[in-house]
């Protein structure tokens, strides 16, 4: 396993745990940020296993894996803007 490798790995692993733990507080205080955030982490930490997977398991295939990766980033980076704007109305 190459540097690079265990870089996507650290990062996937510290994506998930940061939406695992989101979730938990969202779980206990029900705060309507706390849910905005842990969707778009959830959704960042999909983006980090995608990249691991289309870089790392299957460097020489490319079918859309670039441009999943990318919406799914974008995805999660709106609800969150839409989330802060949302909470500041």
């Amino acid at each position: 396993m190459g540097i690079s490798n265990l870089i996507y790995v650290l990062c996937a692993s510290m994506s998930v745990g940061c939406a695992g733990l989101l979730i938990r507080g969202y779980a206990r205080e029900r705060s309507r940020l706390l849910l905005w955030a842990s969707i778009c982490f959830v959704c960042l930490a999909l983006n980090n296993v995608l990249l691991f997977v289309d870089l790392a398991i299957f460097p020489h295939v490319d079918i859309w894996g670039s441009f999943w990766r990318a919406g799914i980033g974008a995805i999660g980076g709106v609800l969150l803007l839409y989330a802060l704007i949302w909470e500041l109305i």
